[in-house]
């Protein structure tokens, strides 16, 4: 049996988000934007309880099509805060349109979203070295810089501890503990 990072074997569904796609370098925009929303819903809850909504977040922010969402109107919140299928916050629900939005003037700026979020680990995946899970840290220099950043451009849910599970999950920093069989797997990617 591998050895696996201590968070993800809680369920099944964990244990496969991190086999799979947790420490994976992400460049695609859509997928980058789906992962902010996803951090900014999980604030205040478990990682859990939002992969086991992940597929109605899709359904209902139409697979996180970045130029829709930042289109919703009031009516389209409505629907958002009567859908039991996701996290039916006000705040951020309206934070996710609000982030569409400012997400759409990076890209614009940089030429893409990936292009903008890699410069903050100078484009290349960061490999930490962590024994156990109490090493991790919640958040780094480089978070608060994106933290900060992010939010003098307009972005809401996106304080340091945000932006660092962001980069985790998006490959940004290799945070699978140096025993973790996936440590060793995504240095090759």
């Amino acid at each position: 049996m591998k050895q696996k990072c201590d968070w993800a074997l809680h369920s099944p569904l964990e244990e496969h988000y991190h086999d799979t796609e947790w420490g994976v370098p992400v460049h695609d925009d859509r997928l980058i934007f789906e992962f902010l929303v996803l951090e900014g819903a999980q604030a205040g809850l478990s990682w859990s309880t939002i992969l086991k909504k992940r597929e109605s977040y899709r359904i209902a922010f139409e697979y996180f099509d970045v130029e829709k969402v930042a289109k919703y109107d009031q009516k389209k919140i409505q629907e958002l805060l009567n859908n039991p299928g996701i996290v039916r916050n006000k705040l951020k629900i309206n934070a996710t349109i609000t982030n569409a939005q400012a997400f759409i003037a990076i890209q614009e700026q940089f030429d893409s979203f990936d292009r903008y979020i890699w410069r903050f680990v100078n484009g290349e995946t960061w490999v930490n070295h962590w024994a156990t899970m109490q090493d991790v840290p919640a958040n780094t220099n480089e978070s608060d810089a994106m933290s900060k950043d992010l939010k003098q451009r307009g972005f809401k849910f996106v304080g340091s501890t945000i932006c660092y599970a962001h980069m985790q999950a998006t490959g940004m920093v290799n945070d699978h503990l140096v025993g973790c069989f996936r440590h060793q797997e995504l240095l090759g990617q």
